[in-house]
């Protein structure tokens, strides 16, 4: 695996690293020794499937609070999404900002999530499927999230949104003294 800085310590893009033959190819998408040596969690306590079927929709911004804060690597398996990652941590220098990945079945990239970095994500294609590698069970009490459409945040979704959650369309905007 090649593991790609971003702006956001902490945040990884992660490319395959292919082994090709006349059959295909063959490539890790996890390594528990790989992700260690960078310092990157390595727990796997759930994994879970996306299904999306129509483009435009938007899924969060989520992410959990002490004690249950988790780390995420998200991989995007039937079409295309535009992966958001806004670093939520208390302190950071980073603290708000964003940065956005696209991930798909054609690039077979995957993004990694640190602790108290809230994701969401737009769908680019119909019938978009996402995979999520969690390090932390879900946890109702120490779940946030944030608007998509926070000016604080100043997110650029790619496409309309389309179709989004109830519950995700009602997560407060960002208080100008600190998270919600």
């Amino acid at each position: 695996m090649r593991f790609i800085e971003t702006p956001l310590s902490g945040a990884y893009i992660v490319e395959l690293e292919e082994r090709r033959d006349d059959r295909g190819f063959f490539a890790r998408t996890f390594c528990e020794r790989e992700f260690s040596e960078l310092g990157l969690t390595t727990r796997i306590s759930q994994c879970n499937l996306s299904f999306n079927h129509r483009r435009g929709t938007v899924r969060g911004l989520h992410y959990q609070v002490e004690p249950a804060a988790e780390a995420k690597l998200v991989r995007c398996i039937a079409g295309a999404v535009h992966q958001v990652l806004v670093d939520m941590r208390p302190g950071s220098p980073t603290y708000l900002r964003h940065i956005a990945v696209e991930l798909s079945a054609a690039n077979r990239r995957a993004v990694y999530v640190p602790e108290l970095f809230a994701a969401g994500l737009q769908t680019l294609d119909d019938d978009s499927e996402v995979m999520y590698q969690v390090s932390e069970f879900h946890n109702p009490e120490a779940e946030r999230g944030l608007r998509f459409d926070d000016p604080a945040i100043g997110i650029a979704w790619p496409l309309p949104v389309a179709v989004i959650s109830p519950k995700d369309e009602a997560w407060p905007y960002v208080p100008s003294g600190g998270p919600p």
